[in-house]
């Protein structure tokens, strides 16, 4: 590693690409460096998104930065967006003794998780104390006597009300960051937002140029950064380096956590995928009752013709971790079959699921 580290030029400050072969960085002291290079890598990750008209002041109007960052728990919480990052940052303050409001301008929360998983986990979080405003947008946040008054409008009744919170949490989702990189100079692709790259994460418009990361297509995760990192250092060293989007698990560190990978029912329908669905709850398994962490479930897509494992979700306890072995199963194209005749440390809730599954529904 010392070894490696020796070969790494660390230049601090503003860089941008000035050439297919160069970056120009602005550094702290005020000088400028030119450093050329045979390839450029776009590693420069997202930003939290705004609402128009509202700004960060990450102090009580905050982004997820401000929100890691309170002194003491806000006796009223509202978030905006019901999305991972909402709903993970709105669980720590609400289990701190936060009284937590989240406005969705959807009418669900978690777009893009399987709809079953998200409507029983909003349930879960309801019981908690989470209060729920879908289908309902902001239209205003302005200081007031008591607090931040928040103005939402039922997106289908028109009607409007106003809520009071000690602070905001704005978490509408997150952008690529790609302005001020020189992009525009230089007229790299673009994919909407997103630098266009092939399936060699390199720019379809300069071949000496790489991307990957929350500037590119698929989830903006930090591990499937990492894993498109490592394939392009693989692929810049003659190797062949290999990422694949099917296979990159998604978890949501709330309680109970929720853990994804794969379809979901609603993406396999709109494939015209048939495939064959079963579930099993944590209520179920012995190790969850010894616990008493018997809220969540395990859900399984599969190919009806071929059991191919096709998606994976999970509520519940160590969703997190418990998720590794579908997402190798997606990874290695494993059968249902084949995890269900794994042999799993007693008590295991996957065990137990699949053998409800093969013996009763398959």
């Amino acid at each position: 590693m010392c070894r490696v580290m020796d070969q790494v030029d660390y230049a601090k400050g503003w860089g941008k690409i000035t050439g297919n072969n160069e970056v120009t960085v602005k550094l702290l002291d005020g000088k400028e460096q030119k450093i050329t290079a045979k390839n450029i890598v776009i590693a420069t990750g997202s930003e939290s998104s705004k609402l128009p008209g509202i700004e960060f002041d990450e102090k009580d109007i905050v982004s997820s930065t401000g929100a890691l960052s309170f002194t003491q728990a806000p006796k009223r919480l509202v978030v905006v967006g019901a999305g991972v990052i909402g709903l993970e940052l709105g669980s720590v303050w609400q289990r701190l003794g936060s009284d937590v409001t989240v406005v969705e301008y959807l009418d669900r929360i978690l777009p893009g998780i399987d709809n079953e998983v998200a409507t029983k986990f909003q349930r879960m979080l309801q019981k908690q104390g989470f209060k729920f405003q879908l289908g309902t947008g902001v239209q205003s946040i302005k200081k007031g006597a008591d607090g931040y008054n928040i103005v939402v409008k039922d997106a289908k009744k028109g009607t409007e009300q106003t809520v009071v919170a000690d602070k905001v949490l704005v978490a509408i989702g997150r952008r690529p960051y790609t302005h001020n990189l020189g992009l525009q100079e230089l007229k790299i692709a673009m994919d909407g937002p997103r630098v266009a790259v092939n399936n060699h994460w390199q720019s379809t418009s300069h071949s000496s140029i790489y991307a990957i990361g929350d500037v590119i297509r698929g989830p903006m995760l930090a591990h499937k950064a990492e894993e498109e990192g490592i394939a392009v250092a693989e692929s810049l060293a003659g190797g062949h380096g290999h990422v694949n989007l099917d296979a990159i698990p998604g978890v949501i560190y709330t309680y109970p956590e929720v853990a994804v990978v794969g379809k979901t029912e609603e993406q396999l329908k709109e494939a015209n995928i048939e495939f064959k669905k079963s579930d099993f709850p944590f209520l179920a398994n012995s190790r969850a009752r010894t616990n008493q962490e018997t809220e969540g479930f395990v859900k399984i897509l599969t190919d009806a013709k071929t059991n191919k494992l096709l998606g994976a979700h999970i509520i519940g306890p160590n969703a997190g971790e418990m998720i590794a072995e579908a997402v190798i199963g997606i990874e290695y194209g494993a059968s249902g079959e084949d995890l269900g005749r794994t042999c799993h440390a007693h008590p295991v809730c996957f065990i137990y699921f699949f053998v409800k599954f093969f013996f009763f529904s398959w």
